[in-house]
């Protein structure tokens, strides 16, 4: 029977201090669950607190069962690693974390444990429990420590100094458990802590102390923060102010003011720990940033924040209170790293932020602003066009030499980025790879909204952006179709016949049906020009982190292979170049291997390039003769190509410019303010989004001009 149906006097009748450990543990998830309830109403659960503690109070000999229940209990589990390391990761990295919590997520708890860390995950699964823990008044938490947790001797409630929290008496046991450690150090001074609760809290600042301490040192840690003499020694004084808080703890006991001012001293020197941790993110963020890192440092401030909490908890004078937001505190740090998503996030924010930075500052020179930079880019998306007209006919090659699906698509690939890189290292341009650097450019702008005449930049920099966008696709489409051509009656000129046969040709015509798959297919590749620049961004900062160029430039292999002065060049180069090269190539990979690959698993899905899209129709155009012109088919197909571009740019501009203004941080803005200031130079200056500005300025919009 379900423990929430049961009438609570028969489920605390069921209370066994005899019963084997699982049968016990059983019995307190049962009493959990049964105050649980449906989960909906937190008050609900208040009051099922309160008629328990009314029936305990109806039951004059169930406090000697329980009494010897919760003796069996705190003496058969270990309080520390619940207090210390829940929620933490078992093992500082990264990686590890993300199996450890996958596992978490698949296996289920056990009941048959002495850790409860373990235990706990078990009695609290959802942050309900949290909840109504925090709901519980002051007048039904003393009602309960009074019922459940005062000295057999007393009846009221404990008094300040007095045990009165998960402990029978002050006498200490016989044989202290072997993780009590600071609690037999108190005695051995006179001074022994009182109650079982106490005890494990000082266990668990001592443990969460020494893993501050280790984290501070690592080297990967300690070699990146600041070189000044304060905060290289900001971990030094931990222990030794650890020391002091001990011996003071053990001498003068823990309300004496020797204790209270070695325990401000502790807090004091942990602020500066986490300070000093904090000088890393500046090295991060200039050379480069290791989830990892971020992850360990992460950990640190959180273990901070813990021994705030169990230093708070030690020396409140209202212990029920204390322990309850305790309880409440762990249950939800506990949901929160259970969470493969949050751990995703809050651990790779900064690299998120920096790839964002860099692709900002290069999106910066894709966004034209005057009539030479607009000139500029046309010329420099013509010469893009006319490189891909080379590869949608080594695509038409490739699909000549009938090699399997998964080669064909590799060599098709490979095919794509060597394309890529020819056309980065001749500056050109493909417009569709903009949209990924452009958007953190635009994200970045919002960061400065509350500025005078923000709006008006803004628009002014969406209409730049917008013109880029156009003039770079117009570019590659112009040149594309002419050299695709050019290359089709060469070819047909030098072997006598055309060299994609005319079902190949229809097909292809076919795939491009505005009424097909083309819009689908279009979307997906705006995905993947979107991860090609996120690979872009990581590559670059692993570049970076490692400092591969230094070793490249300095390396005694590299400079005796090379020469000194060829080096240094060669290592200039790649920094310059690496995220590019990255971005090329990955995206050729999955242009050519992603249809493959998903041909596989049976999803037949393809891309649809805009200007590969427009290549391809020419193609097949030419290979049919004028008559194509006749057919519905092909103005079907024309009218495809047409919605591809802008299906390019559109998905992959959303995806990053949602990734950077999350990356940034950007606060929130009026979006009614900007969508009508867009609207006012839509209806005003319609043609400032094609064309560059002349000397005079556009029109302000009247929303403009405010903050």
């Amino acid at each position: 029977m379900a423990a929430r149906t049961l009438d609570i006097e028969t489920l605390l009748g069921r209370i066994d201090p005899d019963a084997d450990q699982v049968e016990r543990h059983l019995w307190l998830h049962d009493v959990l669950e049964w105050i649980r309830g449906d989960a909906q109403d937190a008050q609900a659960s208040v009051g099922r607190v309160r008629q328990m503690l009314a029936a305990i109070g109806r039951m004059p000999e169930w406090p000697l069962r329980w009494r010897a229940w919760w003796q069996q209990f705190i003496t058969h589990v270990d309080a520390t690693p619940l207090l210390a390391d829940y929620g933490f990761a078992p093992r500082t990295a990264f990686a590890s974390e993300l199996g450890h919590r996958l596992l978490r997520k698949w296996l289920p708890p056990t009941p048959e444990t002495t850790d409860l860390s373990q235990l706990f995950h078990l009695l609290f699964p959802q942050a309900f429990d949290a909840k109504w823990i925090r709901a519980l008044d002051p007048a039904t938490l003393q009602h309960a420590e009074r019922l459940l947790f005062a000295p057999a001797t007393q009846g009221a409630p404990a008094q300040d100094g007095q045990p009165g929290l998960w402990e029978d008496s002050v006498a200490e046991p016989a044989v202290a458990p072997p993780h009590i450690v600071l609690a037999t150090t108190a005695s051995a001074w006179g001074q022994p802590v009182a109650t079982y609760w106490q005890n494990e809290l000082i266990e668990a600042i001592a443990y969460s102390v020494s893993q501050i301490s280790a984290t501070g040192f690592a080297s990967e840690i300690r070699m990146r923060m600041a070189e000044d003499a304060e905060t290289q020694r900001a971990f030094h004084s931990l222990s030794h102010c650890m020391d002091t808080w001990t011996r003071q703890l053990g001498i003068h006991g823990l309300q004496h003011p020797e204790t209270l001012a070695a325990t401000e001293l502790l807090r004091e020197q942990l602020a500066h720990c986490r300070r000093a941790a904090g000088t890393v993110y500046a090295h991060l963020a200039e050379q480069g940033v290791s989830v990892g890192i971020v992850f360990r440092l992460r950990q640190m401030r959180d273990r901070v924040q813990r021994v705030n909490e169990l230093l708070d908890c030690l020396f409140s004078q209202n212990s029920a209170h204390s322990t309850a937001r305790l309880v409440a505190r762990l249950i939800m740090v506990g949901q929160e790293r259970r969470s493969v998503r949050n751990l995703i996030r809050s651990s790779s924010h900064l690299t998120a932020a920096k790839v964002a930075e860099r692709h900002a500052e290069s999106g910066e020179t894709y966004i034209t602003r005057n009539f030479r930079e607009w000139r500029i880019m046309l010329g420099h998306a013509l010469g893009g066009g006319f490189a891909m007209g080379f590869a949608v006919w080594f695509k038409f090659l490739i699909g000549t030499l009938a090699l399997s699906i998964f080669w064909g698509g590799l060599v098709a690939g490979i095919n794509y980025a060597v394309i890529f890189v020819l056309i980065q290292l001749l500056h050109w341009t493909i417009a569709t790879k903009q949209p990924a650097v452009t958007a953190p450019a635009l994200a970045a702008r919002l960061k400065a909204m509350d500025q005078p005449n923000a709006i008006d930049a803004f628009v002014d920099e969406v209409s730049h952006l917008i013109r880029s966008q156009v003039i770079a696709i117009a570019g590659n489409l112009l040149a594309v179709v002419p050299c695709v051509l050019l290359i089709a009656a060469a070819l047909e000129h030098g072997l006598g016949q055309s060299i994609i046969p005319v079902k190949t040709a229809t097909s292809t015509m076919a795939s491009l049906d505005v009424f097909g798959t083309t819009v689908l297919f279009a979307g997906f590749t705006g995905v993947l020009l979107f991860a090609s620049s996120i690979i872009a961004g990581w590559t670059e900062n692993w570049f970076v982190f490692h400092r591969l160029d230094s070793a490249i430039a300095h390396h005694p292999r590299f400079r005796r292979l090379l020469g000194v002065d060829r080096a240094r060049r060669l290592a200039h180069w790649m920094r310059e170049h690496v995220s590019g090269l990255a971005a090329n190539i990955s995206l050729g990979l999955m242009l050519g291997l992603t249809p493959a690959i998903a041909l596989f698993f049976g999803l037949g899905l393809e891309v649809r390039h805009v200007t590969l899209a427009a290549g391809q129709l020419a193609a097949a155009g030419y290979t049919l003769g004028g008559q194509v012109l006749h057919q519905q088919e092909f103005w079907l197909a024309l009218a495809g190509v047409a919605l591809v571009g802008p299906i390019n740019v559109i998905v992959s501009f959303y995806f990053a410019f949602r990734t950077a203004v999350a990356a940034h941080n950007v606060p929130r803005v009026d979006r009614r303010r900007i969508n009508a200031a867009l609207r006012y130079r839509l209806l005003h200056a319609p043609l400032s989004f094609i064309f560059p500005p002349k000397k005079r300025k556009t029109p302000s919009s009247p929303t403009g001009s405010g903050n």
